[in-house]
């Protein structure tokens, strides 16, 4: 997940400030605060903190256990540093590269991009000073969201209202290269192991940790896609702004897919099921050496097929993708489970040697019915934008 450094100045637009977060956080990216001392007279820094869930950043010489010098770890979290509302004495710092406070300091330490939306008086506004600071940090390649014309807080009208938080938040989306092509789209994804218990203790599953379905999930959420993530049993945080329901077996996996999957527009199924379960599960710890015969010959039932089962029912214009692991022979297999499952895409892991299962980084071709592609080893995240990419 992407993070958005905001920092706040003193002004009176600082209320569409909470707007602007509201817009990142609906993209999928982090947003954290850094106030001037001018800017809590405004708006008290709990605000900011309720709304992100992030501790907001205010005083140079802050007491914080483990950061000492809070504006280089400030600098070093951010992807892209926003100053909205930004005020014409926080622009003249910034031009001439005084550093008084926490905000100016970590302006200057931070290599990430920076957007400036100015917001003041129209006066202060096109005064020549003020022009000339903007030119020269546009010169070093600062980017601004230029201010409105309008009735001011003054009174005045004229050049100098912050610019709608919507076009700002797009300014800021647009050089995070932040695609949101599944806007109002609905996504259906399956994640992790299934598990199929044999006994109290004992059960049959698989050594996948979720991570290709979890990445998949974010990169969706972050595209704009309303997604539902049905997981098996995974040691992973539910993402946030992903409706998550976690199952344990194949059935109920089965059910949570069932329910959902008519009024998606992708499913995606990356979880790799149990093929088979304990036709009777015991309830209690079965024993060895006595007279349970039962742990030496397993009865095993097969498990539903989630895949062909959604696949066979699929409506037009709706994308269905399974995942197959592979050993050998990777395309062959995947374009066998290609037809027999009727998806529109497999997605074939390879698998064996450490590869795939629990790693961060993933290598897999993409099969349809005209075409094959393998992408590159690379980070599962890396890997879903350009799954999701191919697959839209």
């Amino acid at each position: 997940m992407k993070t958005v450094l905001v920092g706040v100045t003193g002004c009176v637009a600082i209320y569409k400030t909470c707007e602007i977060i509201r817009g990142f956080q609906k993209a999928g990216l982090r947003a954290k605060v850094v106030m001037t001392e001018s800017a809590t007279h405004f708006i008290n820094p709990t605000l900011f903190r309720a709304l992100t869930r992030e501790p907001v950043a205010v005083g140079l010489f802050d007491d914080r256990p483990g950061d000492p010098i809070h504006h280089i770890s400030l600098s070093k979290e951010a992807d892209l540093f926003l100053i909205a509302p930004c005020t014409a004495n926080v622009i003249a710092k910034l031009a001439n590269g005084i550093a008084d406070d926490l905000l100016t300091t970590t302006a200057l330490a931070t290599t990430a991009p920076i957007v400036i939306a100015p917001a003041m008086n129209v006066n202060m506004y096109q005064n020549v000073a003020t022009q000339q600071n903007m030119a020269t940090l546009r010169e070093r390649g600062v980017a601004f969201v230029d201010a409105d014309s309008g009735y001011l807080a003054c009174g005045d009208m004229g050049k100098g209202r912050l610019a709608d938080p919507e076009v700002i938040v797009k300014a800021v989306l647009d050089m995070l290269a932040v695609k949101r092509d599944l806007v109002g789209k609905r996504v259906l994804i399956t994640a992790g192991p299934t598990v199929e218990p044999i006994d109290a203790v004992r059960f049959i599953s698989n050594p996948s940790s979720g991570k290709t379905g979890f990445a998949l999930a974010e990169a969706a959420r972050d595209r704009g896609a309303h997604v539902t993530l049905v997981t098996g049993p995974v040691a992973l945080e539910d993402p946030e702004g992903v409706e998550t329901l976690r199952v344990k077996t194949a059935c109920e996996m089965f059910e949570a897919v069932d329910a959902r999957f008519d009024e998606s527009d992708i499913a995606v199924f990356t979880a790799a099921v149990s093929d088979f379960r304990p036709a009777e599960p015991a309830s209690r710890k079965l024993k060895k050496g006595t007279d349970d015969e039962s742990l030496k010959t397993i009865a095993l039932v097969e498990n539903p097929d989630i895949l062909a089962t959604m696949a066979s029912r699929k409506r037009t214009g709706q994308v269905v993708v399974g995942f197959a692991a592979e050993t050998d022979d990777v395309e062959a297999n995947a374009r066998k489970k290609l037809e027999s499952k009727k998806a529109d895409y497999i997605v074939a892991n390879y698998v064996g040697d450490g590869k795939a299962f629990g790693t961060e980084e993933n290598e897999v071709m993409l099969v349809s019915s005209d075409s094959s592609e393998k992408l590159p080893l690379m980070a599962k995240g890396d890997m879903a934008q350009a799954l999701l990419d191919r697959i839209n």
